[in-house]
């Protein structure tokens, strides 16, 4: 592998990547080609799960694998019905990181380390990195509300320091990262590494349409808003005619629209209603949502396969972190790793001397 020198961190010495950055599992982004590019580069990839039914899981794994020998991780939903299932999968193939939306349970993090998988949660609150970290997790990803996706409040400068301050393991700071002077920022906040979602979707290597990725680019930092209207939870995205007409749309035809978007849902993953209830009742009490939102919920997916696969950004919604309105290219995971790296090293040069 060629690129900058190894950089190590307490991430890179647990994962064995070459370098302290992840390329989030960004559900119908982060693929094979996406997450074997991230991890050929010297990052730790992400498979995104969560939008895959378990056959196409293996399928997918077994591709990154035909594509990279470095370690890479899937992401999995910890209250899926089928998580059993999708953990099975990653011991069976040996993959090495196993990340997860929410928090899992206990039995899922013992069982998973048992068979040497490393654990990383991603978190928003100082309190769930405390518990997953109490139950034996060997990392915890970090997210500020800058992030893209479903988001909280506290920037991740404040929730930073917070983690870090309160665990005894390895964090990992995401939202708002995109380039090396972030990372030696988190670094001296006391994170093991970055991770990064929206940078790695702006690259050659996403599968994300040309024409969607332009989009992105050309947003400022003011087109990235926050909606709680796709699925019931904060959730930011980029700024377009149908986030409006989301918002101007009433409680009634939202549902109307989550019934439809729910049964697509079900035939593109092939999951049956009662899956969907079971999966929805395990939403509802982990998130203390109300059954509206749990059926908004089933929103989020079609509505960004729609933008993100099939390019249809009039009735699609495009995730994003805030860093989408300072990004201006698309160079390929190699060559972006290497210039997060190579500015790092730069910055740390010129800091001053201490004394």
């Amino acid at each position: 592998m060629t690129g900058p020198a190894p950089f190590p961190t307490t991430l890179t010495e647990l994962t064995g990547v070459r370098y302290p950055i992840v390329q989030t599992g960004m559900g119908w982004v982060a693929g094979p080609r996406l997450v074997s590019a991230s991890a050929n580069a010297g990052a730790l990839g992400i498979l995104a799960s969560a939008t895959m039914t378990v056959g196409q899981l293996r399928t997918a794994v077994r591709e990154v694998k035909s594509r990279t020998g470095a370690p890479f991780g899937v992401n999995l939903r910890a209250d899926a019905g089928d998580a059993g299932e999708r953990v099975k999968i990653l011991i069976d193939e040996g993959v090495r990181v196993a990340s997860f939306a929410l928090a899992p349970s206990r039995d899922l993090i013992v069982r998973l380390k048992d068979a040497g998988v490393i654990v990383i949660p991603s978190v928003g609150a100082r309190r769930h990195a405390e518990k997953v970290a109490a139950w034996g997790a060997d990392a915890v990803m970090v997210q500020g509300g800058e992030g893209g996706g479903h988001t909280g409040e506290v920037a991740t400068t404040v929730l930073l320091p917070q983690v870090v301050d309160a665990v005894g393991i390895p964090v990992i700071a995401a939202g708002g990262f995109h380039d090396g002077r972030g990372l030696v920022a988190a670094l001296a906040y006391g994170a093991a590494g970055i991770g990064m979602g929206t940078r790695f979707l702006l690259t050659s290597d996403s599968t994300v349409p040309d024409a969607v990725k332009a989009k992105y680019l050309a947003a400022t930092v003011k087109d990235v808003t926050v909606t709680d209207r796709v699925d019931g939870l904060p959730h930011r995205m980029l700024r377009t005619a149908m986030v409006d007409s989301l918002e101007r749309s009433g409680r009634a035809a939202s549902l109307l629209r989550a019934l439809r978007h729910a049964s697509a849902f079900r035939r593109e993953t092939r999951t049956s209603w009662h899956r969907l209830l079971r999966d929805g009742m395990a939403m509802r009490h982990g998130r203390e949502l109300t059954w509206s939102q749990v059926l908004l919920a089933a929103n989020t997916p079609m509505l960004l396969k729609a933008s993100l696969v099939e390019g249809r950004t009039d009735i699609g919604v495009m995730a994003s972190g805030q860093v989408a309105g300072v990004i201006g290219d698309l160079p390929s995971c190699s060559e972006l790793v290497a210039r997060v790296m190579d500015e790092a090293r730069a910055v740390l040069k010129a800091l001053p001397a201490p004394g």
